[in-house]
């Protein structure tokens, strides 16, 4: 793929009104290029890894982020990575700086693998991930998950797709 490219993320189907259909066509097995890919950057507060303020934090998010006409059109992603068991660093991809909000850049490569299921199997889906990284001859850094609906948009589509992104040198 090309520099600072995702795979395509269709947001017209969306019959919950809330995250639309995820489709995983195209987001298997990616690598992806990133240089100075910019991102909005929030954290949440969590209880052995369960997200205590995510709604809150991410509605606000969202909202300060449709206010600048910020958001990067199908190149929506938001990455997730838990540093502890008390807190979540969340990560929106966007097409430019948002008032008030921290931005940062990322640097570097990644390597994606899809899974569907529930949320609990995180840690599996991170050690499968890690342990197709080591196949490609590749060091996983840093892991960061893309969680592609809200557990009641889950719910209502049948499937739970996850795509876990390994930052890789």
């Amino acid at each position: 793929m090309e520099i600072n490219q995702l795979p395509a993320y269709d947001r017209s189907d969306n019959p919950t009104g809330c995250c639309p259909r995820f489709k995983p066509e195209g987001w298997d097995l990616q690598e992806l290029h990133f240089k100075d890919k910019l991102f909005v950057r929030v954290e949440t507060k969590s209880l052995f890894h369960i997200p205590v303020n995510m709604g809150q934090i991410f509605s606000k998010t969202f909202k300060a982020i449709e206010e600048a006409n910020a958001m990067d059109g199908d190149q929506f992603v938001i990455l997730t990575n838990a540093p502890s068991p008390w807190k979540s660093e969340h990560y929106f991809a966007v097409a430019k700086a948002v008032a008030g909000q921290e931005l940062v850049k990322l640097n570097g490569s990644f390597l994606t693998k899809v899974f569907e299921g529930p949320y609990s199997r995180a840690p599996q889906w991170e050690e499968q991930t890690k342990a197709s990284v080591r196949e490609r001859g590749k060091t996983a850094r840093k892991i960061y998950f893309f969680y592609t609906t809200c557990p009641s948009c889950a719910k209502f589509y049948g499937k739970n797709y996850v795509v876990v992104f390994a930052e890789v040198s």
